[in-house]
């Protein structure tokens, strides 16, 4: 029974990479290869966290307040690992997902509560990253009705394949170009010790706490730890087959890609960080880019309208994949990337007419398209809280994860002590709402 409860070794993988019985003798080069098998979701889940939603808040974060917010991305770091540490552990003591646990642990009625919410969230994200593809395109001479079509198009074809390694590597290849905005950040000369000082000593910008600067810091919350991640690592480590004895290489790849993600958000400040300096203004990351070319170069600009389509086709296929699997879940559906269409019709028919209907809305003329980023942004951050609650009181079930597994007394402070933090985030921002004059 107690196997069954923990999936420790009676789930047999079935994935050729992980299945294939390889001998290696070094011991080093060993621990390097099981880990090259288990790496892949923790980077994923993190790295296109850092989608068009990403772009937008950061830089303009950086945009309207230089590097004085540096300190929030570093308090963030600890929060993202934990948290999708947290899901690791559920995923490989259950095998399921996370919306799947919390029907089984919670019932129907909260079951059907978190799934509404984070439906209703990952589809506005979607609809985001398609206005991000569409602003950055457009700025590049290309119509978006064909550009929105054609990434759309894309999206479908690389998930719908029944191939999960394949998805893997390419997702992995598309989450380490954003690596290249460490070269943007680096080619703007940003000056070192004040980046350094505003990532250590936390400090409210010029001009005090407004209206402004608290939906901002909300916005980086709730686009740096969002709720789809929870729901999106927890599926793709069943889906992977991954066990217990792959915990260790699990969090390591969890821990890298939560480094990735904050350096990668600071460089996109870093960026935004000249348009503050040179008093410059904009409407969104793309005409940004187009502001900036004439100070830094033609080039510059392309690399960050590609880099913004990069990071928006990973949040689309990412997010889209993390509803697909939640509804599958929930549904009993055949929900994997293992299995070839025909064999999960449901499943990858959620995924297509998701990414289509967010794409048709996208092509909607006039639509605010930078608003509904940022607003994104913040109504994920006042969701937050409660999907952190649920998985708090699952990773504290004992007979789901056994003593070994459970939450150490030192992991719920500090679930806690961010469940709060965020909750109170969530409170400024509904008084800001109600009360438009409380910061001035």
């Amino acid at each position: 029974m107690t196997e069954k409860i923990l999936n420790i070794e009676t789930q047999p993988l079935k994935e050729d990479f992980l299945s294939k019985k390889r001998v290696v003798k070094n011991k080093f080069w060993s621990r390097i290869l099981t880990f090259l098998m288990v790496f892949g979701p923790g980077l994923i889940v993190t790295q296109a966290d850092n989608d068009a939603g990403a772009v937008s808040t950061y830089t303009q974060a950086g945009a309207q307040y230089g590097t004085s917010l540096m300190w929030v991305l570093l308090l963030l770091l600890p929060v993202t690992y934990f948290c999708q540490e947290m899901v690791v552990r559920l995923g490989i003591a259950t095998g399921k997902g996370h919306a799947a646990m919390i029907y089984q642990r919670f019932g129907k009625w909260w079951g059907a509560f978190s799934l509404f919410d984070l439906q209703l969230v990952n589809f506005l994200t979607i609809v985001t990253e398609f206005a991000a593809i569409s602003l950055a395109l457009s700025q590049m001479g290309i119509n978006p009705y064909i550009a929105v079509p054609t990434a759309a198009i894309s999206l479908i074809i690389v998930v719908v394949t029944g191939q999960y390694l394949r998805w893997e590597r390419i997702t992995i290849i598309l989450c380490l170009l954003d690596a290249l905005w460490i070269a943007l950040a680096a080619y703007t000369h940003p000056s070192a010790g004040e980046v350094t000082r505003n990532a250590i000593l936390p400090n409210i910008p010029k001009g005090g706490l407004t209206s402004n600067l608290v939906f901002i810091i909300i916005a980086m919350v709730g686009t740096t730890v969002a709720p789809w991640q929870l729901f999106f690592q927890q599926s793709c480590v069943a889906d992977k087959k991954l066990r217990f004895k792959d915990l260790n290489y699990a969090r390591a790849d969890t821990l890298i890609g939560a480094i990735m993600v904050v350096v990668v958000a600071g460089c996109m400040m870093i960026v935004g960080n000249v348009m503050y300096q040179k008093n410059l203004n904009y409407e969104d990351p793309a005409q940004m880019a187009a502001a900036l070319a004439p100070h830094l170069g033609s080039w510059f600009k392309t690399g960050i309208l590609l880099l913004m389509c990069n990071a928006a086709v990973l949040g689309t296929m990412a997010i889209s994949l993390s509803s697909a699997w939640a509804y599958g879940e929930v549904k009993g559906w055949q929900h994997s990337l293992r299995v070839k269409f025909k064999d999960a019709p449901q499943f990858y028919g959620f995924y297509i007419g998701a990414i289509i209907l967010a794409a048709a809305i996208v092509l909607i003329p006039g639509a605010p398209l930078q608003l509904i980023i940022l607003s994104v942004q913040v109504l994920a951050g006042l969701m937050l809280p409660s999907a952190i609650i649920f998985l708090q009181l699952l990773l504290n079930d004992k007979a789901l994860l056994g003593k070994e597994f459970v939450n150490k007394k030192w992991n719920n402070v500090i679930n806690w002590t961010v469940i709060v933090i965020l909750f109170v985030l969530s409170l400024i921002l509904a008084m800001q709402i109600m009360l438009p004059n409380i910061f001035k």
